[in-house]
């Protein structure tokens, strides 16, 4: 069975920061992309980040480039989201995804998703 579970998200104040993390069991994902997705309440789910297996090619939404980072660790088959400058418009369920990197960074039929964990950024 695999999954994907995520940790870290928190209530925080505006401009801080927050990191979260998505550990993988089941099978391994070093051979394909992994990314990060939110959805805010009465939003619709948007697409946040992906990296390639090789962490050579990373993506981002333009509402946190600059402010997020995305990493990962094969070993650990793991992801990571380092969150930086938070803003209340962050406040989110944020999911882990892994899947060909293209499905991914294109929101299309991706095929393994956590349960997400609540960040919650107050002014």
């Amino acid at each position: 069975q695999v999954q994907l579970v995520e940790s870290g998200g928190t209530l925080v104040h505006t401009g801080d920061s927050l990191r979260l993390s998505c550990v993988a069991s089941g099978r391994s994902f070093s051979n394909d992309g992994m990314g990060w997705f939110r959805q805010a309440p009465g939003k619709e789910r948007e697409f946040v980040s992906a990296i390639s297996w090789d962490s050579a090619n990373t993506f981002y939404a333009d509402s946190v480039k600059g402010r997020f980072t995305i990493s990962r660790d094969n070993a650990k088959n793991s992801v990571y989201l380092q969150m930086n400058n938070l803003k209340p418009e962050d406040t989110a369920v944020y999911f882990c995804v892994a899947d060909k990197l293209a499905k991914v960074v294109g929101d299309r039929y991706i095929d393994y998703w956590g349960q997400g964990t609540q960040v919650t950024v107050s002014s």
